[in-house]
């Protein structure tokens, strides 16, 4: 027997996934148990797409309110427009990954 003891191997189900959302009360899945996603892949790229489009937006709101002299607060603009593209740069790279993923799936020999 070594000194730590006997280590067994993860099992998948009794892993619960990180950054699954809570149910409606707000409690965590019961030990044991694993949360389930419920939407689909198409769903998430198009609710990252939208977060990435809601930054540029907001980043283009505060760049106009500091160039029409409505707010002194150029921080907030130069914060933005940089949180503005670095989701646009992970966007693209996780783009890149995909069509990079799908290029190596069909030159897969069969």
């Amino acid at each position: 027997m070594s000194p730590v003891g006997p280590i067994n191997s993860l099992a998948a189900s009794g892993l619960a996934r990180i950054d699954a959302p809570l149910p409606p009360g707000g409690m965590a899945p019961a030990a044991g148990t694993t949360a389930v996603p419920t939407d689909s892949f198409g769903q998430m790229l198009d609710g990252l797409v939208a977060t990435v489009d809601s930054k540029q937006a907001t980043s283009q709101a505060l760049t106009r309110q500091v160039l029409l002299g409505d707010s002194g607060q150029l921080h907030q603009s130069v914060i933005a427009m940089q949180e503005a593209s670095v989701a646009f740069s992970m966007m693209v790279e996780v783009r890149n990954k995909l069509v990079e993923s799908y290029q190596e799936l069909m030159r897969m020999q069969v």
